[in-house]
């Protein structure tokens, strides 16, 4: 049974994917970012985080432990001088995998960037990420604005006035020209009307 066993075999004995791991780390405390597969960069960062822990201690002890898994001399002078102290107040998630949507020519393979986390590059919670919504905030009008408003309604009252004044002149003097046309009009039929029937007669 299988109990237990974690960890991936990617296709490969302890002792290659040991050397695979240490690689990788390697290349990510030098350059603080490397593009790789899926499944390796996840594999990494396991190993990543543990070391980086070590160097947070930055005793003897664990610059040789350190020293016995990774070969390499500038990488653990990196990690101990430079990575230990930056992430000296940080509790864990030195590193995070991010998903490239392009994968891998050839065999099609899901790629992924593995890179180190810098304090400041990505908001603590989701809802810092949004910017805050400004408050609609009641500005004061100055008492000028507020007169010249006053006034304004009285002006107006004013104009409609007259133009009401206006417009009951104008059908005043329509109304005396129709009812002029109407007797005009009667006056000029009853004379046509006389003078047909003093014709008839």
């Amino acid at each position: 049974m299988r109990h237990g066993v974690d960890g991936r075999k990617l296709g490969r004995k302890y002792s290659q994917r040991k050397a695979l791991y240490k690689g990788l780390v390697i290349a990510l405390i030098t350059h603080e970012r490397i593009c790789t597969t899926t499944p390796k960069a996840k594999e990494a960062r396991r190993l990543a985080d543990r070391l980086i822990t070590f160097a947070k201690k930055g005793d003897l002890s664990a610059r040789r432990h350190v020293a016995s898994i990774l070969n390499d001399k500038l990488a653990v002078q990196k990690l101990f001088n430079e990575l230990g102290p930056r992430y000296a107040e940080r509790p864990g998630g030195y590193t995070r995998v991010l998903k490239v949507g392009n994968p891998r020519r050839g065999d099609n393979a899901e790629m992924a960037l593995l890179e180190l986390v810098k304090d400041g590059d990505r908001p603590k919670n989701k809802g810092a990420a949004k910017p805050p919504k400004k408050a609609a905030a009641a500005k004061p009008k100055p008492k000028k604005k507020v007169a010249a408003k006053a006034k304004k309604p009285a002006a107006e009252a004013a104009e409609a006035a007259k133009a009401t004044k206006a417009s009951k002149a104008t059908k005043a003097s329509k109304a005396t020209k129709a009812s002029k046309a109407t007797k005009a009009s009667k006056s000029t039929k009853a004379a046509g009307d006389a003078k047909k029937a003093k014709k008839k007669s």
